[in-house]
């Protein structure tokens, strides 16, 4: 199926290249990365994703406030610094 994603273009190159390097087209590249997520995101018994997966379930509503300030202070990190 053909789809059109608006993807940032930092996101693209890394992905090209990725891909480029492991001698498989985009698509399939990008194929692997979206199965291997949602196989991830399914498995049972998963613990939550993001900052709680360290800290154990908690009700989201309980913890609303501390997911804003820790979202937006993720996004003030620069990709490089996470390497």
């Amino acid at each position: 199926m053909k789809t059109t994603l608006d993807l940032p273009d930092e996101i693209l190159k890394n992905a090209k290249a990725s891909a480029a390097i492991r001698g498989e087209t985009l698509r399939d590249y990008v194929a692997a990365a979206l199965e291997s997520r949602l196989r991830h995101e399914s498995a049972p018994g998963r613990a939550p994703g993001g900052w709680r997966s360290v800290f154990g379930a908690v009700r989201r509503t309980d913890v609303a406030a501390i997911d804003q300030i820790v979202s937006r202070d993720l996004e003030e990190i620069e990709p490089d610094d996470w390497r």
